[in-house]
């Protein structure tokens, strides 16, 4: 059989070991390089671009992005293999967004399931559908985003509308090829309100196989950043929501949907 896929080469901008987000038990995530959003919240700016930039980092100027194989990806992915047969975990693609490298996100998770390790990628799923189609025969999990059911407010917290994202949410659960997953970052001013909360619920809960919602409070921990990179980040005001105001989008969610609601994941 060949295995010419692990020659496929990447740019990534970090690999986190030990993580007990971003899927089942405890994964390694690989970051790539690239966004065709610029969410205004976005904790990762140094994903957007696609290029390798510079970035000040605790007074020190850090490259930010690197060009790799899936080979050599896939070295650091297997050093954790025993964690992932006790916990049930394995590798997630993260970023930025993972299908501005389709070529390198299909042999990254074809070699993962080559030799029996899960895969999950979270994405949001904005990209031609043949460019997804591609992915889903070697992804066990995928981890959505939908981030507002307004296409016009989508557009303009995050640059783009949401047509084809929903579109594809769809697709992705008719095909019944991967277990999906809908994640949404709660982002106080954007879609903090319950009724917004509950519209995309109920679409979620309208996809086939659709199970979960995971909400995920804002956080300011990709704050400094924006600084690193020459940025501006244009929500300084912006507080994360109390636990209390999260709790109670969670129960306006399972009392609506039948979906299992999650806070944070």
């Amino acid at each position: 059989m060949t295995t010419d896929y692990l020659q496929t080469k990447g740019r990534i901008f970090d690999i986190q070991r030990y993580s007990i987000h971003d899927g089942t038990g405890i994964r390694t995530i690989c970051f790539l390089k690239g966004c065709v959003l610029r969410c205004k919240w976005c904790c990762n700016p140094e994903s957007q671009e696609y290029r390798i930039q510079e970035m000040v980092v605790q007074g020190k100027t850090k490259t930010i992005g690197r060009d790799v194989t899936v080979a050599e990806v896939m070295e650091t992915v297997e050093k954790d293999r025993p964690y992932y047969n006790r916990s049930g975990g394995g590798l997630t693609l993260s970023g930025g967004e993972s299908l501005c490298q389709p070529e390198f996100a299909r042999d990254l998770l074809h070699a993962a399931k080559a030799v029996g390790i899960n895969t999950a990628m979270e994405s949001m799923a904005c990209a031609k559908w043949e460019v997804i189609a591609e992915i889903l025969p070697w992804l066990d999990h995928y981890l959505c985003d939908i981030k507002h059911m307004d296409s016009a407010k989508h557009k303009l917290f995050t640059g783009k509308g949401n047509e084809l994202m929903l579109e594809n949410a769809r697709k992705i659960a008719e095909s019944g090829q991967t277990y999906l997953s809908i994640r949404v970052p709660v982002i106080p001013t954007f879609n903090d309100t319950p009724e917004e909360v509950k519209a995309i619920a109920r679409f979620a809960d309208s996809l086939p196989g659709v199970e979960e919602i995971y909400l995920l409070p804002y956080h300011r921990l990709g704050q400094d950043k924006y600084a690193g990179l020459g940025r501006t980040y244009e929500l300084p005001d912006i507080l994360p929501p109390e636990a209390e105001h999260m709790e109670r989008l969670k129960r306006e969610v399972e009392s609506w949907t039948k979906l299992k609601c999650h806070i944070g994941g």
